[in-house]
């Protein structure tokens, strides 16, 4: 399981403008899925670098709130400095795990996760214990990765890797980029936790892996140094390091358009329920 609290969180704060600008279309498209309305109030669940809440405390504004939840220290004090220095007042900051938080000044109207749900350990008693702190017929819009075959912008390195270095297999459910890629699985956790009326909504396009703009080279270091499969790499010989850098360069060229970046194909899944 990747460790939001300490590496994993530290990992993403290092590459946060990369992976903020990797996955920007799916939070644009989650937030005009969810269509944020002045007045309310906003719990935002495992939000990184803070984008996805900054852009929801704009729209509740005035009168609306939000409060971001996640469990790493280093990327609530970032995103809190990250407030501060972008004139967001309305948006506050706070170290808990989903699971177990009691949110004190609850119930808000609304709840989003931009990615940050598939790595609940039990997400049936995360998704129970959120649901108190919203109000009856509150509603959560979660952005969550359809499988893997649709998001080749990860799963070709994954499979491009393999050939070279041992992976851990995948297992169905686990907590992870993919645990919420089959929609009966996660209606039976929503279903079970008190949420109903759940509905799927299918985003899908290209991303710029990287960033915007990124060349072959620039999206090259992005997945050594940001994806976990880079992480594993750096366990084996050089000579091992070198066979699959060099294959990643041909795929990140293969798909390089100038001005754009190297764009490859995602797949993911905008979920919406009430409490």
């Amino acid at each position: 399981m990747e460790d939001w609290a300490g590496e994993m969180g530290e990992r993403w704060l290092a590459n946060l403008k990369a992976f903020e600008s990797t996955i920007a279309p799916v939070g644009e498209a989650l937030l005009a899925h969810a269509d944020y309305r002045p007045g309310e109030r906003v719990l935002d669940i495992g939000f990184g670098g803070g984008a996805s809440s900054m852009a929801i405390a704009r729209a509740v504004a005035p009168g609306g709130e939000v409060l971001g939840i996640d469990i790493s220290r280093d990327l609530v004090a970032a995103t809190t400095r990250r407030a501060a220095t972008e004139g967001v007042a309305n948006a506050r900051f706070v170290c808990a795990d989903a699971a177990h938080v009691i949110v004190p000044d609850a119930p808000y109207d609304r709840l989003c996760s931009r990615f940050g749900s598939m790595f609940f350990v039990d997400p049936v008693g995360a998704f129970t214990n959120l649901r108190k702190a919203l109000k009856t017929g509150g509603r959560i819009d979660l952005a969550v990765w359809a499988p893997p075959q649709d998001n080749p912008w990860l799963s070709a390195v994954v499979a491009l890797a393999r050939r070279h270095i041992e992976l851990p297999a995948s297992i169905p459910g686990a907590p992870g980029p993919f645990a919420f890629d089959d929609p009966d699985y996660l209606n039976r956790i929503l279903t079970e936790a008190g949420f109903h009326s759940v509905k799927w909504a299918r985003s899908a396009g290209q991303v710029p892996v990287g960033g915007q703009g990124n060349t072959p080279a620039g999206a090259l270091t992005f997945a050594r140094n940001a994806l976990s499969t880079g992480r594993v790499l750096l366990e084996y010989p050089e000579s091992v390091q070198q066979a699959v850098t060099s294959e990643l360069l041909e795929l990140y060229t293969r798909h390089y358009r100038p001005g754009e970046g190297v764009m490859m194909g995602y797949c993911a899944w905008l979920v919406s329920a009430v409490a």
